[in-house]
């Protein structure tokens, strides 16, 4: 009989557990120095061996992290091929997507701000990573220093080269918008796909989903290693900053719990009585088996089907319009994840002690509300677009460790949010399409 391992998500856990243990072990066997210092053998193991393994967990991130964006984008809008089908529903549909992904955001953000989740580590711990990381973040004063001006910074949104763009947008040696500048052109093209002859862009479309299920194995595979990867990462983590890790994590845990169901209560109970015409509590009532699916599979695509059936049944939606809006809206509205790597973002920030600035912030935003179009709607498929925003603000990437045992509880609770968030826009645009 064939070994049965415990599921992926357990296996996670299991490598934080027994990072975060080894790493605290560590930590008292191997004190720092008075002055702070980490201790040099400590030092060495960290950097010689759990390092390494983590960072080959991270790179097959990376790799496929260009590839999935892409394909990602110009997919989800290409799925929008149906507007001038379906005319004014493609279009509400895409600005409820957006006015959605931007409040989430505009939350998450807001709460890390003003909680600072990061920002519980003592003077000392902070001062220890930023000296582990001090050669990228003076790579990062140095580019502050030669920031561009608000003006140029919008123009460079629209590329020049979009080639060179995605060359450079993980190091941050491209000349313009790095990774934004990607993605602008990622959904401009797909925006093209959509009003070119489809006798003519289906074998494209083929080709973009052959890409975009490749890059999705890929990702599989090296979820195959995350919980290794973790128990490194962590290790390395928890060694150097010992139990104060913990209680910061626990802060970060409670900061996008509030965001999600503040979201989840305030803005989508508003939308749906506002648009919708529909008594909150009974919306929520009605969906509750959606809802219950999304919180158990963790995945937008599984719960798809359950999706279609308490909309069609319970809430009365027109059978063409659900198809349309909860079928594009499993990949294309991520309002959870939008708001989950807002706060990431910058919980990480705070953790590594680097001040981001108003227009870093911005660009975030933007980039987790663009982020959630192209998030795939599988467990974990946050994860490469995450890693992204992170290099893009000039975040160490080893940091993802901190907070890769508590994402499975977390992407079940986002993928509530994204599931619900799609219901919710299906029974607006059906509502105001009947007027």
């Amino acid at each position: 009989m064939r070994a049965r391992y415990p599921a992926l998500h357990w296996q996670i856990l299991i490598g934080l557990a027994v990072g975060a243990a080894a790493g605290l072990l560590a930590n008292a066997w191997c004190p720092a120095q008075p002055d702070g210092t980490p201790h040099a053998g400590l030092t060495w193991c960290v950097d010689n061996l759990a390092k390494p393994v983590g960072q080959i967990f991270l790179r097959l991130i990376f790799m496929v992290v260009l590839p999935l964006v892409f394909s990602a984008l110009v997919l989800g809008v290409a799925g929008l091929g149906d507007v001038r089908r379906l005319g004014r529903v493609g279009l509400r549909t895409l600005v409820f997507t957006l006015i959605l992904s931007a409040c989430s955001v505009g939350i998450g953000v807001t709460l890390a701000n003003v909680v600072r989740p990061g920002s519980h580590l003592s003077a000392a711990r902070r001062a220890a990573l930023r000296e582990r990381y001090a050669s990228q973040a003076a790579e990062q004063v140095a580019q502050a220093r030669l920031a561009k001006p608000l003006r140029e910074t919008l123009l460079d949104i629209i590329p020049k080269n979009p080639f060179q763009e995605m060359v450079g947008a993980l190091d941050g040696s491209s000349p313009g918008g790095g990774m934004l500048a990607v993605m602008f052109f990622a959904l401009l093209f797909g925006i093209a796909l959509t009003l070119a002859p489809p006798e003519r862009t289906q074998p494209l479309i083929r080709v973009l989903e052959g890409v975009y299920d490749t890059v999705m194995v890929i990702v599989g595979l090296a979820m195959r290693l995350a919980p290794l990867g973790v128990a490194a990462l962590v290790f390395s983590l928890a060694a150097v900053l010992g139990s104060e890790i913990l209680k910061t994590l626990g802060w970060y845990v409670l900061t996008v719990f509030g965001g999600l169901l503040l979201h989840f209560f305030g803005v989508y109970s508003l939308v749906v009585g506002l648009f919708a015409r529909l008594n909150p509590l009974r919306f929520f009532g009605r969906i509750s088996e959606a809802i219950l699916t999304a919180f158990a599979t963790s995945s937008s695509n599984a719960t798809l089907p359950t999706s279609l059936r308490v909309t069609e049944q319970n809430l009365g939606v027109r059978r063409e319009i659900a198809s349309f809006v909860l079928t594009v809206g499993s990949t294309a509205n991520q309002n959870g994840t939008a708001l989950y790597e807002g706060v990431t973002v910058l919980f990480l920030a705070q953790v590594f002690g680097i001040d981001l600035t108003l227009t870093q912030q911005i660009t975030v935003a933007l980039l987790a509300i663009l982020a959630g179009v192209g998030t795939a709607g599988v467990p974990g498929g946050s994860l490469p677009l995450l890693v992204m925003v992170l290099q893009t603000v000039g975040i160490p990437a080893e940091g993802i460790g901190i907070i890769l045992g508590v994402d499975r509880l977390l992407d079940m609770c986002r993928t509530t949010l994204n599931v619900t968030g799609d219901i919710a826009i299906a029974a607006c645009v059906d509502r105001t399409e009947r007027r």
